[in-house]
């Protein structure tokens, strides 16, 4: 059994989920680096101060997921910690249009069901699936952390109040994806309240990233620290929870 924790985190060979493995690893942990592309993953890897590997992830890929649970599985033993990261906003043929741009194409009267299919494809199928390829191992871990990264502007509280200036970007495309993400996230808590594992969401803020074409006003070392936090939990902490920097985000 290797002695020290692990933690995967999807998503990782760039942005939020970068920062997330790099400040993990700088805190004890053996980070596996899940990325679609397994050179982008190594590349980000050797960047990592300490004990980090690529591993090869597209969750919304089941043989590629089942890959990633067997290697974890036969190489490292253990998990500690899972950090669902991976998101897109858009298709990839379609990045680099605007944050008004793409509110324009997520509205609900013309957004198209092709790319609603496929952003749910990343954000909410492929963190069930690689969550339930996990939990294996997590729940062999002396304290088992998942931890979802999720927005803000999934919060239908939020989004249902006419003074939020942010609402428009509201469609039927990236919120609702995490509205639902927030969902599986109390879903999973409900059902693992009993065990030593503990299920959050965490919101990193509007991040520059190229998920908004860089248009993001926070740095991604700004917002790995909620989602890093949670993944760090003692067992007095929560579970079931949706929360950023400053506090507790209402659902």
């Amino acid at each position: 059994m290797q002695d020290k924790p692990v933690a995967l985190v999807t998503g990782a060979n760039k942005g939020i989920g970068f920062q997330i493995a790099k400040d993990l690893a700088a805190r004890g942990f053996t980070v596996l680096v899940g990325s679609r592309n397994l050179e982008s993953g190594e590349r980000a890897a050797k960047s990592i101060a300490g004990d980090a590997f690529a591993i090869q992830l597209d969750v919304t890929d089941e043989a590629s997921i089942a890959a990633a649970a067997e290697r974890i599985r036969n190489e490292f033993v253990r998990l500690d910690v899972l950090v669902n990261n991976a998101g897109i906003s858009q298709v990839e043929n379609k990045r680099g249009r605007t944050l008004e741009e793409m509110a324009k194409s997520g509205r609900a009267s013309v957004a198209s069901l092709d790319e609603v299919r496929a952003v749910f494809e990343t954000n909410v199928f492929g963190v069930i699936a690689v969550t339930q390829a996990m939990l294996p191992l997590l729940r062999k871990a002396p304290a088992g952390r998942i931890v979802n990264v999720s927005s803000a502007s999934g919060s239908l509280t939020l989004n249902s109040d006419s003074k939020n200036p942010h609402r428009a970007m509201f469609g039927v495309t990236y919120s609702p994806s995490k509205t639902t993400l927030n969902a599986i996230t109390v879903a999973f808590a409900l059902e693992l309240e009993s065990t030593h594992i503990k299920v959050n969401a965490a919101c990193p803020g509007f991040t520059a990233t190229d998920l908004n074409n860089f248009e993001g006003t926070r740095t991604i070392q700004q917002a790995a620290r909620e989602p890093v936090r949670l993944a760090l939990l003692d067992a007095n902490g929560p579970t079931g929870t949706f929360s950023n920097e400053d506090g507790p985000l209402p659902w």
